[in-house]
């Protein structure tokens, strides 16, 4: 006779394999989404004069890539629109490619503090350990990271199968990354009737 424990046991694994198979049918667009969200939230508050701990750092390392062409005036509203233009795409999913492509241009800009203001990142010594301003740039892997497993999941769904006829069809809930994987292969010939004798 199977113990109380036991039964509690299975039960515990019946539900955790329950809750697994569910958020794993959910987890690309809850990743996609609470990416968003933060991007949504820090570029609002970048709208705000000394509404963002990192705004004043974001500036500085525009002007210093732009050749001081950008002043910071004008540098922390674009970036903040940046910012919210790309949350607003990840978290509604439109154009992902494209908000993909900005997110990474936006990366490689933050990276870029790291070694064009080095002083206000690092605290010299060895190993490197980075100020509270340089821990708010490295914790960025952790959503390059993110939208990168969204982005393969989303090309993983598009990858047309194989049906009967040969022609390619995309996966089921491939989304908008199969539509312009099918557009990008052209569209299947339509059957050719034969023609009335």
């Amino acid at each position: 006779m199977e113990s109380y424990l036991a039964r509690v046991v299975r039960s515990g694994r019946r539900r955790a394999d329950g809750f697994s198979r569910g958020y794993r049918r959910v987890a690309p667009v809850a990743l996609r989404v609470s990416v968003g969200v933060v991007y949504l939230w820090f570029g609002v508050l970048k709208f705000v004069p000394g509404g963002s701990p990192a705004e004043d750092l974001a500036t500085r390392c525009m002007s210093l890539m732009t050749f001081d062409l950008v002043p910071p005036g004008v540098s922390r509203p674009l970036l903040a629109l940046m910012e919210v233009a790309i949350g607003a795409g990840l978290v509604t999913g439109v154009l992902f490619r494209v908000v993909l492509a900005v997110f990474l241009v936006h990366m490689t800009g933050v990276f870029a503090t790291l070694v064009l203001l080095p002083d206000e990142v690092w605290l010299h010594g060895v190993p490197p350990v980075p100020t509270l301003e340089g821990q708010y740039i490295l914790k960025n892997v952790v959503l390059i990271a993110a939208c990168l497993a969204v982005a393969a999941r989303g090309e993983e769904r598009a990858e047309p199968g194989p049906v009967p006829g040969g022609a390619p069809e995309p996966a089921p809930g491939g989304g908008q990354l199969a539509v312009v994987a099918l557009a990008a292969g052209g569209a299947p010939e339509p059957a050719q009737r034969p023609s009335a004798g």
